[in-house]
């Protein structure tokens, strides 16, 4: 074969494979009926009754060690007027060679002391392992982990050597009710509708924006920053959601 008809022939066969494999993507479908690892074994439902919300699979698991882990859900009802607090936690995945990988996820405080977290992930089956480039092709869907802090947050800062920060959030109650109201709202509908997560488009931080611009429209722009969500703190004290005064320098420092 003659060396142009060759390449030809090779274009062609790699547009076809490409072809074929584009429409596979297209028809892979969402599903909550797979095999899942334990973290994600249970999808979080949560009821609104006027000012109380009660949340079912709120999940607690104890990690004696890395590899031990002590698997348990509890059920809680919260008031809503009793939101005190918001914070955003920035976890940077330490294997990474620079800052922007990481995860993010929010904490909700009440008056009485108590701590609800939530962390929406991709949700990973029995035997896989998180790729970012796995993420862009449907891979994973995506879950809502509804946790108490000392699972959520511990198990990033103790059993994983990342770094990781609690930052406080400068906003209003009204709209911290708004918020997590509108994020277990989000959790309920992936019984019934679940949903692909992808890296780029619909991962951690860009789910945590659109929640954050649906009750506060334009409250967080498009930006590489929460792409990167790494430096994602940066574009919150840019926009003067760090309740705090100090520089981003600082505050990685204090929190």
């Amino acid at each position: 074969m003659k060396p142009r008809r060759w390449a030809h022939a090779a274009l062609l066969s790699l547009g076809v494979i490409l072809l074929l494999g584009l429409g596979a993507l297209a028809l892979r479908r969402p599903s909550n009926s797979r095999e899942w690892i334990a973290d994600h074994a249970r999808i979080p439902t949560s009821e609104l009754q006027g000012e109380r919300v009660h949340i079912e699979g709120i999940r607690d698991f104890r990690y004696v060690t890395a590899g031990s882990v002590h698997q348990d859900y509890y059920d809680a009802t919260f008031t809503l007027s009793k939101i005190a607090s918001l914070w955003f936690v920035l976890s940077i995945f330490h294997e990474e060679n620079f800052r922007g990988p990481a995860h993010s996820m929010l904490s909700f405080g009440f008056a009485d002391g108590s701590y609800v977290a939530i962390s929406v992930e991709a949700r990973k089956e029995v035997g896989e392992s998180y790729s970012i480039y796995q993420g862009l092709l449907k891979r994973y869907e995506l879950i809502y982990v509804i946790g108490d802090e000392r699972d959520l947050v511990r198990t990033r800062s103790v059993f994983r050597p990342d770094d990781v920060y609690v930052y406080p959030v400068r906003t209003s109650k009204a709209k911290i009710r708004e918020l997590f109201v509108d994020m277990l709202r989000s959790a309920n509908s992936l019984h019934e509708k679940p949903q692909f997560y992808n890296t780029a488009f619909h991962n951690c931080t860009t789910v945590l924006r659109d929640h954050v611009n649906a009750v506060a429209p334009g409250r967080m722009p498009h930006s590489w920053k929460v792409l990167l969500p790494g430096y994602s703190d940066e574009l919150l004290e840019s926009l003067g959601l760090l309740d705090s005064d100090l520089t981003v320098e600082q505050a990685r420092q204090r929190y």
